[in-house]
C-alpha cells in the first residue's frame, strides 16, 4: 500500500510540474513588442516624475497613450505582462533589453550635448 500511495504521489508531482505557472495567452503580445511597450512605459513614468506639466499641458495619459499606440487594451497587457513575468528568466530578458535601450538613448543624448559644445563656444 505505501508504494502505491508513493507512486501516486510522485506521478502527481511529475504531472504537477509540467503544467507552466500561467497559460499562454491566445493573444500574446509579441516580446519584441512588450520590450517597446516596457521602454516607452519607463520613458513615460520618468516623465511624470520630473516633467509633470509637460504631460498635463498636452493632456497625455500614459496609459491611454500605450494602449493607443501598440492598438492593445489593458487586460491584453496584463495577461501577456502575467505570463511573461511567470517565467523569471523570459521576464529578466525583456527588462535587460529596456535597459540597454535606455543607457543608449542616455549616451546618445550625451554625445549630441558634448557635441555642441565646442571650446570656442566661450
Amino acid at each position: 500500500m505505501k508504494k502505491i500511495v508513493f507512486l501516486f504521489l510522485l506521478f502527481a508531482i511529475l504531472i504537477s510540474c509540467q503544467k507552466p505557472a500561467v497559460s499562454k495567452p491566445y493573444n500574446l503580445i509579441d516580446e519584441e513588442v512588450m520590450v517597446d511597450i516596457m521602454y516607452d512605459i519607463s520613458v513615460l513614468e520618468a516623465m511624470k516624475s520630473q516633467k509633470v506639466l509637460v504631460l498635463e499641458v498636452n493632456k497625455i495619459n500614459p496609459n491611454t497613450y500605450i494602449y493607443k499606440k501598440y492598438k492593445i487594451d489593458s487586460l491584453l497587457f496584463s495577461n501577456s505582462n502575467k505570463f511573461y513575468a511567470s517565467d523569471i528568466k523570459k521576464y529578466k530578458e525583456i527588462f535587460d533589453k529596456v535597459n540597454k535601450r535606455i543607457e543608449e538613448k542616455i549616451e546618445s543624448f550625451k554625445k549630441a550635448n558634448t557635441s555642441k559644445l565646442s571650446p570656442n563656444d566661450n
